[in-house]
């Protein structure tokens, strides 16, 4: 039985080895964190991320873990209501659902345990590649363990350890901004309405929704690339919750100052988006955010690497059951590349044309006058034309079926 390593237990590694295992493919997943709570994990299923794990037939495990449907998403500008937009949207069958990824993760680890011929390491991170006639056979631990493997999968996320080891290149796109990423308490209006509330003041911007967890409000500031803000460990809570309120409407507002001590320290994200060109080499293949990090618009990162998993599956298995030589593997990491890379481009097209949305109105004080002077005017325009450019990165650029 050929022998599968894989870096990273994010959603991409981990429902890649799920797959795998339940196809009779013997599987290695190694995990650097000691557990799944310690880094931020995005949240957020589109409906093509959905679709992508009906196609697993992982459908069910979501009504296992906490998870909490969106109901609109809505902007408010200077205060005021620019426009919302209910969910679903248009010709969607189902609404974007923010799911707790640490519980999805342990669920789906603990089905791929029930398989003989699946090994999970955790807490130990890949320090090498071991490599024998120019080719990658497998992978050595920082313990000194060394594992042996006819396929490395590097699915170790936007720094990933492997592309490096491996020496493929990522090619970056310019930073236009990062975040800190907040916990809070809940406001019972999100609740009983969870919305996607995009609030911003021309200057500033932060973006705030209840998150799958019962009880907590997850908020996101933007740090442009060019605003100075001073030291982050700096700020209290106090003023972190005055700076909340002040491009808040008066009902948010009066929440951030309420529940200032409910404020959690920050996470600042640093927002990495780019493209490799090759996503493989010699017994090597990078999928996710290894091969192709994503900006954090419409949480398309962990969406389009369900859809990475099902596309190497299809090429994959078949090459495996078959024991297809090495030069064959290769062949088949160059297809799913190939079938991939596409959606990929496009999306992070318009993950960049939804960003210059946002960006002109900070660089622009006469059209901040003029958005703001006939923002109910233009709104139903606006709304339309935000919809539009929805529709993709919702649904997906290509289509994409299990067939394995």
């Amino acid at each position: 039985m050929m022998k599968i390593a894989i870096a990273g237990a994010g959603p991409t590694g981990v429902t890649l080895a799920l797959m795998l295992v339940q196809r009779g493919i013997s599987v290695t997943l190694v995990e650097a964190a000691s557990d799944f709570h310690r880094i931020f994990r995005g949240e957020g299923l589109m409906p093509s991320g959905l679709n992508a794990l009906s196609e697993m037939g992982l459908s069910e495990i979501l009504e296992q873990i906490p998870h909490r449907q969106l109901d609109a998403w809505e902007f408010i500008l200077n205060k005021k209501s620019l426009f919302r937009v209910d969910e679903p949207i248009e010709a969607d069958t189902q609404p974007c659902t923010l799911v707790s990824q640490p519980p999805l993760l342990e669920k789906l680890i603990l089905e791929a345990q029930k398989y003989n011929h699946f090994e999970f390491i955790q807490g130990v991170a890949v320090k090498d590649l071991l490599s024998i006639d120019h080719r990658v056979a497998g992978i050595k631990l920082a313990d000194g363990r060394e594992i042996a493997a006819d396929i490395v999968i590097g699915a170790d996320g936007r720094n990933s350890i492997i592309r490096q080891r491996a020496g493929l290149k990522l090619e970056q796109q310019p930073k236009t901004m990062d975040l800190l990423w907040f916990k809070l308490a809940a406001n019972p209006r999100f609740v009983a309405d969870n919305v996607f509330s995009a609030i911003g003041d021309g200057e500033n911007a932060f973006a705030v929704f209840h998150g799958a967890e019962p009880g907590k409000l997850h908020l996101g500031w933007t740090l442009t690339a060019d605003q100075n803000i001073q030291k982050i460990s700096e700020i209290t809570k106090t003023e972190w919750a005055k700076k909340f309120a002040s491009i808040s409407p008066s009902w948010l507002a009066e929440h951030f100052l309420n529940h200032a001590d409910s404020i959690e320290k920050p996470i600042k994200l640093s927002v990495i988006v780019g493209l490799c060109p090759s996503w493989h080499t010699s017994g090597v293949l990078l999928l996710g955010d290894a091969a192709h990090p994503m900006s954090p618009i419409r949480a398309q990162g962990i969406n389009v690497a369900l859809r990475d998993v099902i596309v190497t599956v299809n090429h994959l298995v078949p090459a495996l059951l078959a024991e297809a030589d090495n030069k064959q593997i290769d062949r088949v990491f160059s297809k799913i590349q190939k079938e991939r890379e596409p959606e990929i481009i496009r999306i992070q097209q318009l993950q960049k044309e939804e960003g210059r949305q946002h960006e002109l109105l900070p660089k622009n004080l006469f059209l901040r006058k003029i958005v703001f002077k006939l923002a109910r005017l233009v709104s139903k325009a606006v709304r339309l034309s935000w919809i539009q450019r929805q529709r993709k990165m919702r649904q997906g650029v290509t289509q994409v079926k299990l067939e394995v």
